[in-house]
This record gives structure tokens, sequence and C-alpha cells, in this order.
């Protein structure tokens, strides 16, 4: 499964380090991510409200 997390905060990379723990998750990316992020998952440079990127 691949999975988006939008957002750059604490509550991101606390959502992201526990997805990143399941079998499931094939590919995961943070939008825009922040330092703690990009060592468990792939920073995309995505603005939250670009929906037309998103």
């Amino acid at each position: 499964m691949n999975i988006l997390i939008l957002g750059s905060g604490g509550r991101e990379h606390a959502f992201a380090w526990k997805i990143h723990q399941s079998a499931s998750c094939e590919n995961l990316y943070v939008a825009p991510g922040n330092a703690g992020t990009a060592q468990i998952a792939t920073n995309l440079d995505i603005e939250v409200m670009d929906f037309s990127r998103i």
C-alpha cells in the first residue's frame, strides 16, 4: 500500500513512525515533511494547500 501523510509537524511524524511499522505499508510519503519524517519516509516538496499537485 502507498500512503501519503500531509503535514510537517510532530503529529505527522508520529503517524509516519507508526504506519512505517506496518507490513502493509510499501511506500510512505510525507508532504512537505520535516527532518524527522525524512528518516522513515520520503518527503515530497508539495505544500499542504497545493491541491492540484496532491
